[in-house]
C-alpha cells in the first residue's frame, strides 16, 4: 500500500472539502466531485461563495500547469469522475433533523455513489462528524454491498475528522493538526502518511475509528457546554443587575479560567454535534444529562435576548405593536457568509411573535439563500435617514457594523442592544 501513487478523489465541496482539495493539490492530483452542478459552475469560474479560497488560488489550482506550487485539481458533478481515483476522502454534511436526530442522509448516499466505482485496494477516509461507530457501522455496510467487496480484505476505510472553522484565515486546513485512523494497522499507517504529506501542522493517528469518531464529537460538545455555562451566567447576572463581560473580565485575569463568552451557538458544528453524541448515548442505554442540558440551554437563548429587547421598550414607553426593529447580521459567526443553523433567527421569529416590525440587514449573507432557507428578504442596503428604529439588536459582530452609526438610527426612546458585547459599553442600551 505504502508505495503506491495515489490520486484523491474528493466528495464534497463544501466549506470543509473545498479547501481540502486546495491543500491536496499542493501534493497530488486531486478530483473533486459534488452533486450540486451550480457549486461545480461557480468554482470551475474561480467563484467561491463560501469565501473560504480567494478567487486566485482557485485559478492556479484549476490551471496547475501554469502554477509551480500545484499538481492539479479537477472539478465535476459526474461520479464518473472520480472512478479512477483510489484514495477517497467524504466531507459531505452531517445536520440533524427537524426532530433533532443525527440526519445521515448525505453520508448514505455518498457511500451508496463510492461504492458503485469502489475497487479491490481502494481507500475511503470520512471526515464528516459523526457519533462513534458511523463509520464502521453504517457507511461500511453500503459500501460493501454496493461494490461486493470487503472491508480489510478488498479495501480500507479511515476517519479523519474534519477541523475547519469558517471564515477564519489564520487557522486555515493546512495549519490545523489532523486526526487520523485506519480500519487496520497498515492502513491507518498509510492514511496518516497521506495526510501528512499535504497538512503542514502535521497529524496525530488514533488507536481506531471509533476514538476518532468520539474525538470529533466531544471537541464541539465540550464548547457548547461551556458556552451554556456563560450563557446561564448572563441569565443570572442579569436579575442580580452586574454586567456579565465584566464579570468575566474580572475572572479572566486568573492563569487558568476558561474564556468563553455567551451568546447564540449555532453552526453546522457546535450547535448539531452535541445531537450526535446523545443519539448514540441513548442508543446504549444512558441519558446525557448535562449535554441536552446544555444544548437545551443554548437554544434558548434567541427567545431571551427577544425578549430583553421588548421589556427594555416597554421601559422606554414604545408601544409594541408594529414598533420597528432592525437586526444586524443573520449568519451564525462574524465575517462569514454561512447560515447554515443560525439562531438569528430565533431572535427575529421571536420579535415577530409580538407583532414588531423586524427588518435584517446582513452584508455578507447570500440574500437567495437566505430567502430559500428562511422564507425574509433582507434589506439591499441600510436607509439613509435617521430616527427610524424603536430598536436595533447588534446580533453578528460583522467588522463593518462598528463603522455605522447605529445610535443615529434609533428613534429619541430606542433601545440598541449587543448581542456580542461588540460596541463599547457606554454606546449600547443592553448586552448579553
Amino acid at each position: 500500500m505504502k508505495s503506491k501513487k495515489y490520486k484523491i478523489g474528493l466528495v464534497g465541496l463544501g466549506y470543509v472539502g473545498l479547501p481540502l482539495a486546495v491543500e491536496f493539490s499542493k501534493h497530488f492530483e486531486v478530483v473533486g466531485y459534488d452533486i450540486n452542478q451550480s457549486r461545480v459552475s461557480q468554482l470551475k469560474n474561480d467563484i467561491d461563495t463560501t469565501l473560504e479560497i480567494s478567487e486566485d488560488t482557485l485559478s492556479n489550482c484549476l490551471n496547475s500547469t501554469h502554477s509551480k506550487d500545484q499538481i492539479g485539481l479537477s472539478l465535476s458533478n459526474q461520479i464518473e469522475s472520480i472512478a479512477e481515483c483510489n484514495f477517497y476522502i467524504v466531507t459531505v454534511p452531517t445536520p440533524i433533523n427537524h426532530a433533532k436526530q443525527p440526519d445521515l442522509t448525505p453520508l448514505e448516499s455518498a457511500s451508496k455513489a463510492l461504492g458503485s466505482i469502489l475497487k479491490p485496494s481502494d481507500i475511503v477516509v470520512y471526515e464528516s462528524t459523526v457519533y462513534p461507530g458511523v463509520t464502521e457501522e453504517v457507511c461500511v455496510p453500503i459500501l460493501e454491498r454496493v461494490s461486493g467487496l470487503f472491508m480489510n480484505k478488498d479495501f480500507f476505510v479511515g476517519y479523519s475528522p474534519e477541523r475547519i472553522n469558517p471564515g477564519d484565515k489564520d487557522h486555515t486546513v493546512g495549519s490545523i493538526l489532523k486526526v487520523t485512523s485506519g480500519s487496520n494497522k497498515e492502513a491507518a499507517q498509510v492514511i496518516d502518511e497521506v495526510y501528512k504529506t499535504a497538512i503542514s501542522a502535521g497529524t496525530f493517528l488514533a488507536s481506531s475509528i471509533k476514538v476518532a469518531e468520539a474525538a470529533k464529537v466531544i471537541e464541539n460538545s465540550q464548547r457548547d457546554i461551556n458556552i451554556a455555562f456563560v450563557n446561564e451566567l448572563a441569565k443570572i447576572f442579569k436579575k442580580i443587575g452586574i454586567d456579565t463581560t465584566e464579570v468575566l473580565e474580572a475572572a479572566g485575569t486568573k492563569w487558568n479560567f476558561l474564556k468563553f463568552k455567551p451568546g447564540l451557538v449555532g453552526g453546522h458544528c457546535i450547535g448539531v454535534d452535541p445531537y450526535y453524541l446523545a443519539q448514540k448515548a441513548q442508543s446504549v442505554g444512558y441519558h446525557p444529562e448535562m449535554i441536552l442540558a446544555g444544548r437545551r440551554l443554548n437554544d434558548s437563548m434567541g427567545k431571551f435576548i427577544a425578549d430583553e429587547v421588548i421589556k427594555m421598550m416597554v421601559k422606554r414607553g414604545v408601544h409594541i405593536k408594529d414598533s420597528k426593529v432592525l437586526v444586524l447580521g443573520v449568519t451564525f459567526k462574524e465575517n462569514c457568509p454561512d447560515i447554515r443553523n443560525t439562531r438569528v433567527v430565533d431572535i427575529i421569529e421571536e420579535l415577530h411573535s409580538y407583532g414588531t416590525d423586524v427588518a435584517v440587514y446582513d452584508m455578507w449573507a447570500n440574500p437567495k439563500e437566505v430567502i430559500e432557507e428562511f422564507g425574509f428578504e433582507l434589506l439591499k442596503e441600510l436607509p439613509n435617514e435617521e430616527n427610524i428604529y424603536n430598536a436595533v439588536v447588534l446580533a453578528v459582530s460583522h467588522r463593518e457594523f462598528a463603522d455605522i452609526n447605529l445610535r443615529a438610527m434609533l428613534k429619541e426612546n430606542g433601545v440598541l442592544f449587543d448581542v456580542k458585547s461588540f460596541l463599547p459599553k457606554d454606546m449600547v442600551d443592553g448586552r448579553l
